[in-house]
Formats: structure tokens, sequence, C-alpha cells
């Protein structure tokens, strides 16, 4: 498996990944899918986007911006990271992280946050074996499939 930066030809393999998660899960609180020329602009961010890649097929996708607008943000990061279900419990995530996280620090970042749904207990398992912390819960932050998400936040501190 590589680590390497997103590239405008992984774009249809991100929508692959990103978009049945959209359409089905709760994993995201969006509905509103990844087009193509949305992802080129996304990728286009100067912010890390990394890619696991095995076999010339990528095993999933790691970004990180600020986390709200203004700069005294500057220096925090939110993080997405999704994984190909074949690719889920491999690896990769892991790795990626690591890589993100390595990319913050040459950036001067102080820490990473992560949004996730409250009822994403992989994600949230996930995050807390990788050294995050919740910092807070948010109940019915999110409206997806006709019914209230709560939101969690989790930090680590770099």
């Amino acid at each position: 498996m590589e680590i390497r930066g997103l590239n405008k030809g992984d774009l249809p393999q991100v929508a692959a990944i990103w978009n049945p998660l959209i359409r089905e899960t709760t994993v995201t609180f969006t509905s509103v899918e990844k087009t193509e020329g949305a992802l080129a602009e996304w990728l286009a961010a100067p912010s890390p986007r990394l890619a696991a890649v095995a076999g010339g097929r990528l095993l999933g996708f790691a970004a990180a911006d600020q986390f709200r607008g203004g700069p005294g943000y500057a220096r925090i990061l939110e993080h997405t990271i999704y994984l190909a279900p074949e690719a889920r419990g491999q690896g990769a995530g892991r790795a990626l992280m690591a890589a993100l996280e390595d990319a913050a620090r040459a950036r001067g970042i102080g820490s990473l946050i992560g949004g996730m749904s409250g009822e994403n207990a992989p994600a949230l398992a996930f995050h807390a074996a990788l050294g995050f912390a919740e910092v807070a819960r948010i109940p019915r932050a999110g409206w997806k499939f006709d019914r209230w998400l709560d939101l969690v936040l989790a930090q680590k501190l770099l």
C-alpha cells in the first residue's frame, strides 16, 4: 500500500467511495452527492488531500481543512477520512491518519478535529484508538433520513 497525494485521476474513485455513504448511511450528514466538478474544487484546496492506493486502486482518502473560518482557527484542522468497504480493517485508515498527522505537524497545526455521527460506532472507536478524545457531543445537530442525529467532536493534540 502506498500513501500519496490525491490527484485529479483519483476523483472518480473518490466519488465511488463517498457517494454511497452519502446516499445510504448517516456517517455523513449531507444528502448532496459529490460531483466531479465539486470534487475538483475540493481537491484544489491548499490543505492536505491524501490517497491510500494498492494495485492502482484507491483504498481510501483523507483530507483536512481549517476547522472554522478566520485567522484564529488557522492552526486547527477538521479532517475527513473514508475507506472503500473492502479496505476497512486492513490498516489503510491508520496509514492515512498517520500521514495526515505528519502533514499537519509540518504545517504547524496544533490539533486535528474529527466530526462524527454519534451512531457511527466504528468511527468513534477508530478515533479513540488513535488517541482522539471526545471533546463535545452536540445532540440533534444533524437531520438525515427524517430523523435527528448527534454530532460528536473528537480532538487530537499534535
